[in-house]
């Protein structure tokens, strides 16, 4: 049966956040994926367990193949490809953790994963895609190892390629989280080159529907997992987190408490005393009804790596909570023995309803067909037709 829909290959797949959207777009059909579930750099291949969680929601199984160290014109024999099989989008997402700025070392040393995202180039080329997509931190672009992204953009306009790069703050787009992400685009030549801010032309979201509550009210209570989170692992974090003000509250409030001796944890107290807060006071925070969450980053699983305690109940968001801000649909199952690398599943993740936009985009670029109204919104999000305005009408104010 010929199958006249275009392919995609997806490459440092993860749990499948990029395909997500691409999976769910009547156009576009998952060809090959690989990722070699490194949790850490000292951890070995495995160890994260995305790719049953892939495999559970793409209907692919990735191959578990470590992408650092394999030459490019291996690709097409790793990845099961037949070497006439055309490879019409290319997603490769490379780690963030080396360019990112939630590391301060990264100012100073340059990771060497850092240079996946040169490898990436030499994958476009070695498979032939027709249009290369790429999502990461700020710093890819912006960062003191910008010269990674600049060798990137050079080798593929070598070989044929227009490349688009620019920093966005995804809710922009609809996103109900405060994240800060580079995204690129490249599309061969003869082909017309269109951006997210092409999609979104005269278009804009509603402030409210960016909102902590609003993305809430958008988990179904039929969605798996939705009350999945882990337990405290003690009762002095449970006292902590039961001190701490309902909506938006913080740990530095708990300074005025005459008890807060005993709250207090020994970091905590000698960044008091040193003077030296910075942004700190987000461990143990809770998120706010009226605003945008934090990022949600892939150490999301603990509630002293950032503000991720629920905004009025004493616990950690919840697994479907964090999909939800983070632009998972409601029926995205999350697979994973531990459930601390679900949360990193969800973190690490290019957020779906971003993707989704991603491959409207692609496609327009393959057909020159401009997506029609609003059909790039992803169905089983939080994010409602009646939410996207036309520009100027979307500040309604959220704090």
């Amino acid at each position: 049966m010929n199958d006249s829909r275009f392919t995609v290959a997806d490459l440092f797949s993860g749990a499948g956040g990029m395909s997500c959207g691409f999976h769910r777009h009547p156009g576009f059909r998952i060809i090959a994926a690989a990722d070699a579930e490194l949790g850490k750099p000292s951890s070995g291949q495995g160890k994260l367990q995305c790719n049953c969680t892939y495999a559970r929601n793409i209907g692919l199984t990735p191959r578990r193949v470590d992408l650092s160290r394999l030459a490019p014109d291996e690709l097409r024999g790793a990845l099961g490809l037949r070497d006439d099989q055309p490879v019409d989008v290319l997603a490769a997402c490379p780690p963030c953790t080396g360019f990112s700025r939630a590391n301060p070392q990264n100012h100073l040393r340059d990771d060497r994963r850092n240079s996946l995202v040169r490898r990436s180039a030499d994958f476009a080329v070695a498979l032939g895609a027709q249009v290369v997509v790429m999502e990461n931190a700020r710093e890819l672009i912006r960062g003191n190892f910008k010269h990674h992204y600049e060798w990137f953009r050079e080798h593929l306009e070598e070989h044929g390629y227009n490349v688009f790069g620019r920093t966005y703050m995804l809710s922009r787009f609809g996103l109900p989280q405060i994240r800060e992400r580079a995204i690129v685009i490249a599309a061969k030549q003869h082909l017309p080159l269109y951006t997210l801010e092409s999609l979104w032309d005269g278009w804009g979201v509603k402030d409210e529907a960016l909102t902590v509550r609003r993305a809430f009210e958008g988990v179904e209570a039929s969605a798996t997992q939705t009350h999945v989170f882990p337990r405290f692992s003690s009762e002095a974090v449970r006292r902590r987190i039961a001190a701490i003000p309902r909506d938006g509250g913080s740990w530095m409030d708990l300074l005025g408490r005459e008890d807060n001796e005993r709250l207090l944890t020994s970091a905590m107290k000698r960044i008091v005393a040193e003077r030296r807060i910075g942004s700190y006071p987000d461990v143990y925070g809770r998120m706010a009804w009226g605003r945008p969450a934090p990022t949600i980053k892939r150490e999301c699983s603990h509630v002293g790596n950032g503000r991720y305690v629920h905004p009025a109940e004493d616990r950690l968001c919840s697994v479907r909570e964090m999909a939800i801000l983070q632009g998972f649909p409601n029926d995205f199952v999350f697979n994973g023995a531990a459930i601390s690398n679900i949360y990193r599943h969800i973190g690490d993740a290019v957020p779906p309803l971003i993707s989704y936009q991603i491959a409207h985009l692609c496609h327009w670029i393959l057909t020159g067909k401009q997506p029609e109204g609003r059909s790039f919104l992803l169905t089983g999000t939080h994010l409602q037709h009646s939410d996207i305005v036309k520009k100027g009408q979307q500040d309604l104010g959220y704090g």
